[in-house]
């Protein structure tokens, strides 16, 4: 699979379905997910965005550059201390990409660890890609591969790569991010609500490339997950942009990490804020700043919740200007886990 990434960085276990499959947009796809098709058999329309989105963006970058690089640096640490230095990273495709390359690049420049970095696509309710994992295991034992992501929203992934993982002996579930506000796995840079700003974009800060894709009429039984390279965006790629603003600060961001604040899990916290609001289906609630950036970026919101105090958090400046764009209101809510949360309409409601 190609994309604008260097294959130093690392290595698309993709298929590359450029042109053959026809992007849709939010509405259109929101209508035939929620009547029951799978979200991986479409892609989305990518969102352009605006130049006062843009200076937001380049705003989030200046502000949380250096705290993205001590949960870089804390989750490096952590990596080698538990997995050594014959792990090889798996990063899941698309947002975990960026956090897998970051991590690559510290742990050679500034550890010495030489470490193979792959990406390969994990779908929700689709599972885990085998070929891609076939690819993987001939070539290295199943114990040095360790999953890497961006963030946690209320788990499903994790969840996923727990079902995943029991069809391949010595392969481990553990999932590896920056930021786990779900509370949820051990091994991330911290537990804090953290804004990565690679969440505030699509295609490009992440290579180009689209969100994966699985449908059977064109990926076949022994390819890839496929995936989109968006040549039209080469103008506009700041995916190494972003990944220098963040090495930048691997010198002198401190190695702290931090411990979550909330009791509990993440999905315990989405349950009863399902139930509060009525809402049947916990896929219409999307936890978490990257979750709830996604919502707005891809789907149709019905209405974003900010934590009480958050509200003039400028890691929240990104979500808050999206909304915004698109009318979407915002409400204040008692959140423990999570600095906002994402909720997404019910058309039946409509």
């Amino acid at each position: 699979m190609r994309s604008s990434y260097k294959k130093d960085d690392v290595i698309l276990l993709l298929k590359d379905i450029t042109g053959m499959v026809t992007p849709q947009p939010a509405s259109e796809r929101e209508r035939l997910i929620q009547s029951g098709r799978h979200y991986c058999e479409m892609l989305p329309v990518e969102y352009v965005p605006t130049e006062a989105y843009m200076r937001v963006y380049e705003e989030a970058l200046r502000i949380y550059a250096e705290p993205v690089a001590a949960a870089v640096k804390c989750l490096a640490d952590q990596i080698l201390q538990k997995k050594g230095e014959k792990t090889v990273l798996v990063s899941l495709a698309r947002a975990g990409i960026p956090a897998g390359i970051l991590l690559r690049r510290y742990l050679r420049s500034y550890c010495h660890a030489d470490l193979p970095h792959y990406a390969i696509s994990i779908i929700r309710g689709r599972g885990i890609d085998h070929n891609a994992m076939r690819y993987l295991l001939d070539r290295y034992e199943p114990e040095r591969l360790l999953f890497i992501d961006g963030w946690t929203g209320k788990g499903a992934i994790l969840n996923e790569l727990n079902n995943a993982v029991d069809a391949y002996q010595g392969v481990s579930s553990e999932l590896a991010v920056l930021a786990d506000p779900a509370n949820m796995t051990p091994l991330c840079g911290t537990h804090e609500d953290l804004l990565i700003p690679s969440s505030c974009l699509n295609a490009t800060v992440s290579g180009l490339i689209s969100r994966t894709f699985l449908r059977s009429d064109v990926i076949g039984q022994d390819d890839f997950h496929g995936a989109v390279y968006y040549g039209q965006l080469e103008h506009a790629d700041l995916s190494y942009a972003y990944i220098k603003a963040i090495e930048r600060y691997f010198p002198s961001a401190c190695r702290t990490c931090f411990t979550s604040h909330a009791d509990g899990t993440g999905i315990q916290e989405v349950q009863a804020l399902a139930q509060a609001l009525s809402i049947s289906d916990l896929n219409l609630v999307k936890p978490g700043i990257g979750e709830t950036t996604r919502v707005l970026l891809r789907r149709i919101p019905w209405k974003i919740l900010v934590k009480g105090h958050s509200a003039c958090d400028p890691s929240l400046r990104p979500v808050l200007r999206l909304a915004e764009e698109r009318n979407v209101p915002v409400e204040a809510y008692p959140l423990r886990h999570y600095k906002c949360c994402g909720i997404i309409r019910q058309l039946a409601d409509v």
